[in-house]
């Protein structure tokens, strides 16, 4: 597996962008309405999940200890007014937490004991995700930079291939395979993501060639169908190859 992870700094810059990014895309909605991408959340839930989760990874970095995922439900995110600087001010919590602890210090995660800039890269990453499903719920385009799309497709591969990964998502199982491959295809950068479904589990690397199945989009667009934010229909996909091995992937991935 190859992650070729950004750089901290990156990291810390693009955390920063997709809060505001989310802050601005749930400005104006209706707390109670429903986010259709994810429809067991209020709109409130969602900005609840996220605010929560940055100050939670923060106890985590400076604990280096376990504690239990906190429901989004339970979260206390105050009024839609105050909702951007709420986030904005758990995010920065976040990045005094890695800044204080050392990102290459050795904390709890899910997954095992990982540096600390995991917390980072991961609420970055799902923070992205998040951005999509504000946007949708707003009925605006999603819009996030080409580089931390990227980082945030490699960030879900690693954790699907992770070792620990299908003990907590027993679904993750189903993409074990006999070597068949997958290509997601940026339009907009290079290289992109060659992964194999292999009799041990999912492989990956960063490659572009042969697959048995291609998908090519804008690496934004890419994001969106890897996190099942879109269907393989969507017109934007340009896809070749073998449908149902994309199909049975996209059916089993799970975040």
């Amino acid at each position: 597996m190859q992650s070729l992870e950004m750089d901290v700094d990156r990291m810390v810059t693009g955390l920063r962008e997709v809060t505001g990014a989310l802050a601005d895309a749930i400005a104006g909605l209706d707390p109670q309405g429903t986010v259709p991408t994810c429809p067991e959340w209020r709109v409130r839930d969602l900005v609840g999940h996220i605010g929560q989760a940055y100050r939670w990874s923060a106890g985590l970095v400076r604990s280096r200890a376990a504690a239990p995922p906190p429901d989004p439900r339970d979260s206390e995110p105050g009024r839609s007014r105050d909702w951007p600087a709420w986030l904005r001010d758990g995010a920065a919590d976040l990045e005094q937490a890695i800044g204080e602890t050392g990102p290459d210090t050795a904390v709890w995660t899910f997954v095992g004991e990982r540096p600390a800039r995991f917390w980072l890269r991961r609420m970055m990453a799902d923070t992205a995700v998040h951005v999509a499903d504000a946007a949708f719920a707003a009925g605006r385009p999603f819009s996030v930079a080409p580089d931390l799309a990227a980082e945030a497709i490699s960030e879900g591969l690693g954790l699907i291939s992770a070792a620990a990964a299908a003990g907590l998502k027993p679904e993750l199982e189903e993409l074990r395979g006999d070597g068949q491959t997958l290509q997601l295809r940026p339009a907009d950068l290079e290289p992109g993501w060659l992964v194999t479904r292999a009799p041990g589990g999912v492989t990956w690397e960063r490659a572009t060639g042969d697959a048995d199945v291609v998908v090519a989009a804008p690496v934004a667009d890419l994001l969106l169908v890897f996190s099942r934010r879109i269907t393989p229909d969507d017109p934007r996909l340009a896809i070749s190859g073998d449908r149902a091995l994309l199909d049975h992937w996209w059916a089993h991935t799970a975040f």
